[in-house]
């Protein structure tokens, strides 16, 4: 353990499966080596065309290995069906594609539909495709899980791996690889916190075998908890203590670490019988009309201890479909009794970047995860070195910026040109945008902008918020604007600002529910550039209080830019940044 508190065998072996997913990109994998087909899933059909552009652009560029199938399969239109319907649709879409040969490969589902409300620069090209500041070409998030799990292939039975799309595991498990090769389902355990417990899955297991530490163990569980409170968690027998002796530098002192803590939940395979088990299922129930969770249905129903209890619980529903009930039992009975095996792995973390301050917080200021991923401060970027207030904090991302502009510590910059009299406040993000004029953005700025393809034109409009408002945060009347938030001051004092009139018409959607979401609040622009500097102005407005000229264009709301987003247009910008870059460190390597 370094002084820093960075496990250095953990950051070695992380180190080690980013080499060996670097020499595959670009390359034909050998059978056995890489994984038989790659599936990400989509929310809808125009999701699904989005991730598919993208998965094209990074083959043509070699930045995925080759020889795979790489599947992206949107959820059907209808009811929200969630990642356990998305798992059943894509059991379902993978025996159509492949018919019975499905059953002998080894295939990571990793699932990635939604529209990213709480980090919405992914709103648009997904959270699968987040940037982080690793690599050449640089790494997206679909980069890292592939090369995190680059062991599991090889170690792993014909079935399926499934996985989210904005978390991270890292682990060390000395020399010893993971197998996923036993039947049924066998799923990852993390040390952690009771309190981080209370939001994820928490496994109740066996007895260990042995008293003495190890990095791996394979355990029998006796049921899986969904997001139990403490009380819960030490009434099933979840709540283990954990004992390490930590030396402090030299052999004459140590420290020793006494804690309570819950092994809690990441990813889990399931082999290829379990597999085709709920593809039947899955045939035989037909439509589904509610949301079922892959951990909370499928999990829940396993272990000697399993309770058909959970099956009508719905406190951690968000809509509660009058299906629900119905399918959870018919789950519960379908996956009792499967084996249900947990890798405990003592020396991992767990990772969620998936809102706005996450984000900011591991590639700006977490210690641990820079030093085991080797997060760098600027990659992929011509940042000239007189540039002003960039310092290590702050991250720079496939970006362009001009000598004077100013980035403020903690602030991430990705896919962006910023001009010589930019300045970005701290806590900032700065996303797929043309900073050009005299922009000066507030502390705690979120920008993103995007293409839009309105009757065939190129349009422009940018998201600007602050870091931390909720998005999601919604009222059902007109009359109750004044609770919901933008930049810490009430929305309605905003709209009165922005001379927008209170009206219907101000929110997209069906009305049901009024939110920053739906509001159309964006000015929709010709250019990137006037597109940002009319959204900065309103940024200003409501910090000094002082009204803007009303714009008499037309305005979008964010659930609106999804409908009309240009991902070609959008990439292409992109790949204007990754041209210019390219050339401009060739011109640096010949010059030395």
């Amino acid at each position: 353990m370094s002084s820093c508190g960075v496990d250095v065998a953990l950051r070695t072996d992380t180190q080690r499966k980013l080499a060996q997913f670097d020499r595959l990109r670009g390359k034909e994998v050998k059978p056995g080596e890489f994984w038989d087909i790659v599936i990400i899933t989509a929310a809808d059909k125009q999701q699904e065309l989005a991730y598919q552009q993208q998965i094209s652009e990074k083959i043509r560029r070699k930045e995925l290995p080759l020889g795979v199938h790489y599947n992206v399969f949107a959820d059907p239109p209808g009811a929200k069906i969630g990642n356990g319907g998305s798992t059943l649709y894509a059991l379902q879409r993978l025996e159509a594609l492949y018919g019975d040969k499905w059953t002998h490969f080894a295939i990571i589902l990793i699932h990635a539909g939604g529209y990213s409300q709480r980090l919405p620069s992914a709103s648009a090209l997904g959270k699968i495709f987040t940037a982080l500041p690793l690599g050449d070409p640089i790494y997206q998030m679909l980069e890292l899980k592939l090369a995190i799990y680059i062991d599991f292939p090889s170690h792993m039975a014909p079935g399926v791996l499934i996985t989210c799309a904005d978390d991270i595991e890292l682990y060390s498990s000395g020399t010893e690889h993971l197998r996923f090769d036993k039947p049924g389902i066998t799923a990852l355990a993390h040390p952690s916190s009771l309190t981080i417990g209370t939001t994820h899955g928490v496994f109740v297991l066996e007895p260990s075998a042995s008293s003495e530490y190890q990095e791996l163990e394979y355990r029998f569980c006796r049921s899986f908890l969904h997001k139990p409170n403490i009380e819960k968690m030490h009434r099933s027998g979840a709540v283990c203590r954990q004992i390490k002796n930590f030396h402090t530098g030299d052999s004459a002192h140590s420290r020793r670490l006494d804690s309570e803590i819950v092994y809690t939940d990441s990813l889990f395979y399931m082999d290829s019988n379990t597999a085709t088990l709920l593809l039947s299922f899955f045939k035989e129930a037909g439509t589904l009309h509610c949301e079922i969770d892959a951990y909370g249905d499928f999990l829940q129903a396993l272990g000697s201890e399993a309770s058909q209890e959970y099956t009508t619980d719905t406190s951690n529903v968000t809509k509660e479909e009058a299906q629900l009930i119905e399918v959870r039992e018919k789950i519960f009975f379908l996956l009792k009794g499967t084996p249900f095996n947990v890798i405990v792995l003592n020396n991992s973390k767990f990772y969620h970047i998936g809102t706005t301050q996450e984000y900011l917080y591991h590639l700006t200021s977490d210690i641990k995860l820079k030093s085991e991923l080797n997060f760098q401060s600027k990659t992929f970027s011509i940042f000239p070195a007189k540039a002003e207030n960039c310092g290590e904090r702050a991250c720079i991302i496939q970006s362009i910026l001009d000598a004077g502009c100013s980035i403020a510590p903690g602030s991430v910059v990705e896919y962006s040109r910023l001009g010589p009299h930019v300045s970005v406040g701290e806590n900032s993000i700065i996303s797929s945008s043309c900073l050009a004029a005299t922009v000066d953005l507030l502390p705690n700025s979120f920008v993103s902008s995007l293409s839009l393809n309105i009757e065939g034109r190129v349009m422009y409009t940018t998201i600007v918020c602050g870091v931390n408002d909720n998005l999601k945060n919604n009222v059902k009347l007109l009359s109750e604007l004044q609770h919901l938030q933008f930049f810490g001051i009430s929305f309605l004092e905003c709209l009165n600002l922005w001379g927008l009139r209170v009206s219907g018409h101000l929110f997209s959607g069906n009305g049901a529910s009024l939110s920053l979401w739906n509001a159309r609040i964006f000015p929709v622009c010709c250019t990137m550039d006037e597109s940002v500097a009319l959204s900065a102005k309103m940024l200003r407005a409501v910090q000094s209080k002082l009204a803007l000229k009303v714009y008499d264009g037309k305005y979008f709301s964010i659930e609106e830019m999804l409908s009309y987003k240009d991902v070609k247009d959008m990439l292409k910008f992109r790949h204007q940044l990754y041209e210019e870059i390219s050339v401009h460190q060739l011109k640096e390597k010949s010059s030395l």
